[in-house]
């Protein structure tokens, strides 16, 4: 903002000699309008200014400024600038305060500036705001010089920006040039190339054209031995066809002959499974004569209770070693069809399935979703069902177990997969056992002694489609 200065002549400044000649030559003259300051004369100007400010009395700064003069340096002439401008406008004698201040501060070249001169390597910026406080005789003239001198470096600094640019530009000029030589050399190249392949292709035209000629010739020739072929062709084909009549008889023939055959092998299926029927019957009599002769009664105990039984009373056993998990079948089929044999009995490794089917659960509901599915299990099929856990000691507080399934737990020092081990060499040879568990050592030892093991995921998917 533009610096005015007050139009009233204040009389009783306390230092009278700086801005002595604000009015000119003439003191009973109007005052003449504050010049027109350039903005780096207007900014230092508030910075010196800002500068003095916190050394004035407190009854010497007006009272618009006595808040600003509280700023810290930095923000002082930052926030400050316009109220110091107004006031330095305002105010002459909290103008010559300042002037007094800042041309000490100064030193020879406030001097100089109060004389009416300004040495030459002087700073013009600095010399015109020094002029615009102290006021000497000429200081618009020394202002003006300032502005002038801020111009023509504007003006200098323009022009050299203007040369850069126009030398960059050159230097752009030249390197355009240069690349055009280059693609020019590389366009001369490539058409002597392209000329070259122009002549190597009309070399392979003419090529392609004495070898068209020479194919037009061999396809005539191949079209008159095709006419001969075909001939030859046809009098093949009604050959065929009079052998093809032949064989449809022949093969008439033979089906009727197989015709027969059937029927005969159909009367001597019929004979076979009347002999295969009486031999069975006679076999089932010698089983009931057989069961009446040793007066046998129904069992109230199956093998595996034997072996849960004698379990129950041994304090342990020599400890399993680290198994190694391996899948034998995961097909939920192959479980349906050895369930469906005679008097099977399942026998499942209760945390090997539980673990990889529901493992998120705790041990309590594995083992309760687990127990519920086998019950649905042994009501479907009528089989006999046991699943083996392992357990230090037994599990106090289980739910009873569904009918028809049976729930054992390991001693201390023993592994389930002992325990199901002794399930399977207690059942009598040719009974079928099914033994579900994807361990393979477990696995391995019931094939050993007649059992079918299926891996765990067979069971998880039989117990899901349930």
């Amino acid at each position: 903002m533009p610096l005015t200065e007050p139009h009233d002549d204040d009389s009783s400044l306390e230092e009278p000699v700086v801005g002595a000649h604000d009015a000119g030559e003439n003191p009973s003259a109007p005052p003449e309008p504050e010049p027109t300051l350039p903005e780096p004369v207007r900014q230092r100007i508030v910075a010196l200014t800002a500068a003095v400010l916190p050394g004035l009395a407190a009854d010497e700064v007006p009272v618009p400024l006595r808040r600003v003069a509280k700023f810290a340096p930095n923000r002082r002439a930052r926030l400050g600038a316009p109220a110091i401008a107004a006031q330095l406008t305002a105010d002459p004698l909290f103008r010559q305060r300042v002037t007094a201040r800042v041309l000490a501060d100064a030193g020879d070249l406030g001097a100089a500036v109060v004389e009416g001169t300004a040495p030459a390597a002087a700073d013009p910026v600095e010399v015109a705001a020094l002029a615009y406080l102290a006021r000497p005789r000429g200081w618009r003239e020394l202002i003006e010089a300032s502005g002038a001198a801020v111009r023509a470096e504007a003006d200098s600094a323009v022009v050299a920006e203007l040369v850069r640019e126009a030398e960059q530009r050159a230097t752009r000029a030249e390197h355009d040039r240069a690349v055009a030589r280059v693609e020019a050399e590389k366009l001369r190249d490539e058409l002597a190339r392209v000329g070259e392949e122009l002549g190597q292709l009309r070399e392979e035209a003419r090529q392609l054209a004495r070898t068209l000629r020479e194919t037009q010739a061999r396809e005539r020739k191949a079209t008159e031995m095709l006419a001969t072929e075909r001939g030859r062709a046809a009098r093949a084909a009604a050959d065929a066809d009079a052998e093809l009549r032949r064989a449809r008889a022949r093969l008439a023939e033979a089906e009727a002959a197989a015709g027969v055959a059937r029927v005969s092998a159909k009367e001597a299926r019929s004979v076979d499974e009347a002999k295969l029927w009486l031999l069975l019957e006679t076999i089932g009599q010698a089983a009931v004569g057989l069961r009446r002769e040793l007066a046998l009664d129904p069992v109230e105990k199956l093998p595996a209770d034997f072996v849960a039984d004698a379990f129950a009373d041994r304090s342990g056993a020599t400890p399993a070693g680290a198994a190694t998990r391996a899948r034998d079948t995961d097909d939920p089929a192959r479980l349906d069809q050895l369930l469906a044999l005679p008097k099977a009995h399942l026998v499942v490794d209760g945390y090997n399935v539980t673990k990889r089917g529901f493992g998120e659960m705790s041990l309590e509901q594995q083992r309760k979703r687990l127990i519920t599915g086998l019950g649905g299990i042994a009501a479907q099929t009528g089989d006999e069902v046991t699943v083996v856990f392992d357990g230090a000691e037994r599990i106090h507080g289980l739910p009873p177990a569904p009918r028809g399934v049976r729930v054992l737990f390991s001693h201390k020092g023993e592994t389930a997969d002992e325990l199901i081990r002794r399930l399977v060499r207690a059942e009598p040879a040719g009974r079928p056992v099914v033994v579900v568990s994807s361990d393979r050592e477990v696995a391995d030892g019931v094939r050993r002694h007649g059992a079918y093991p299926l891996g765990a995921d067979s069971l998880l998917r039989r117990l899901a489609r349930s």
